[in-house]
């Protein structure tokens, strides 16, 4: 399966990255807060929390899918997680003021998150398998077009919630009934090469670790910490991307403008960092993307005009990268034939980051009256935990390096 020409794999690639595309749609969510909160007259903190409830389903669905992949077809994953991520924004759709708030919760906190965490990791995980030779830009162009998502789909569903004639019932419908139809098209392009009937797939000499196996690690570990400390800036920073711009010289109309400067360059990341792992390594790769969110989210305390939006691009790439070079460390660590059920361990440091440092940070909130000098504390505390990262990330490098010498 190494040999990229005539690889059947292209396909595969292809159609998982459409499909990337419109399963980044449920990361739109910061479009409906407002008019969901103000349409069904629900608390605004409790619609918010609809992402973190997202996000920690998206982990689990990542970890049943890299379960699910040695024992059902990739395709069926991929269906499976297309299916649940429509309905939930379908039910979503019929939710009304009648109804307690938790049940968004619910419809797609986690019947949503769990099906994007099942389709997400499948795609991933066939991307690194049939271009075991192109890791870093297999992965880079699947993670890319998740990320690219929210760039097209969240002005568009701004614009069709604003319409008279859609609205947002009908938006959520419309998106909801748009991603339905691109996983019927295409999910049976999805395929590991194992599911094909073909030759064994060759991963080499190196060895290949199990779930049970990599949990006695201690690399594990440090891979675990580091991306948990890694994705903390932008996941506590980015929701609140449109109030910041007033704080650091901006009208506060440039706020939508930031959010589609930051998800440009969450996508950018996606697809470069992966690259730089395989001139750098994906290790050096790793490091660079946390010191420079470190160096970023400490300069958000005293920069702005120009350079403030340079900051913020520099955290969502850093951030966006993660995305792609993770699946690639987890890969070098402890092989490829069981890449989806180890990165799905992986991530749960990215689920433990979405639940505690919201809560370790919060009480320093940002915009609606926050104080500048309580933004300075926030992110000079998430400049800190980014550096935490970088020091566990350099004792994971030396501790390869010295593996790699006593062979």
């Amino acid at each position: 399966m190494s040999k990229e020409k005539g690889n059947p794999g292209v396909k595969v690639l292809i159609a998982g990255s459409i499909l990337q595309l419109f399963l980044g749609v449920i990361y739109v969510w910061s479009v409906f807060v407002m008019p969901i909160s103000n349409t069904f007259k629900w608390d605004l903190d409790a619609v918010r929390f609809t992402v973190n409830i997202m996000l920690c389903c998206f982990v689990i669905g990542i970890l049943a899918a890299g379960k699910l992949q040695t024992k059902v077809k990739a395709s069926y994953i991929v269906l499976a997680g297309g299916v649940m991520m429509a309905v939930g924004m379908f039910a979503t759709s019929f939710l009304s003021e009648a109804v307690p708030s938790w049940t968004i919760w619910l419809t797609y906190g986690i019947i949503g998150g769990l099906g994007v965490g099942l389709a997400y990791n499948t795609i991933i995980s066939s991307a690194q398998k049939w271009f075991p030779k192109k890791r870093g830009l297999a992965t880079g162009i699947s993670v890319f077009t998740f990320g690219f998502s929210s760039v097209i789909f969240a002005p568009l569903a701004k614009e069709m919630i604003a319409s008279a004639s859609i609205g947002l019932t009908l938006t959520l419908q419309i998106l909801a009934g748009a991603f339905l139809l691109a996983t019927i098209a295409l999910f049976a392009f999805i395929k590991l090469p194992e599911n094909t009937g073909g030759a064994a797939v060759d991963f080499g000499d190196k060895a290949q670790y199990t779930t049970g196996q990599i949990l006695k690690k201690v690399d594990f570990y440090l891979i675990f910490f580091s991306m948990m400390f890694l994705t903390a800036a932008f996941f506590i920073i980015n929701p609140s991307l449109s109030m910041l711009p007033s704080l650091h010289g901006f009208d506060a109309d440039f706020g939508v403008t930031l959010v589609m400067i930051a998800g440009l360059s969450n996508s950018a990341g996606r697809l470069a960092i992966p690259l730089l792992g395989e001139k750098i390594g994906n290790r050096g790769a790793v490091l660079t993307i946390l010191l420079l969110t470190a160096v970023g989210t400490l300069s958000l305390c005293w920069l702005t005009g120009p350079m403030f939006v340079v900051a913020i691009a520099i955290i969502a790439f850093c951030y966006g990268g993660s995305s792609g070079v993770y699946p690639l460390v987890t890969a070098d660590h402890f092989g490829l034939k069981n890449i989806g059920a180890n990165y799905g361990a992986v991530m749960v440091g990215f689920m433990t980051s979405v639940l505690v440092f919201p809560y370790i940070v919060g009480q320093l909130r940002i915009g609606e009256g926050a104080a500048a000098a309580d933004n300075t504390g926030k992110f000079i505390m998430l400049a800190g935990i980014a550096a935490v990262g970088a020091v566990v990330t350099f004792i994971l490098i030396i501790r390869a390096k010295k593996m790699k010498g006593t062979k």
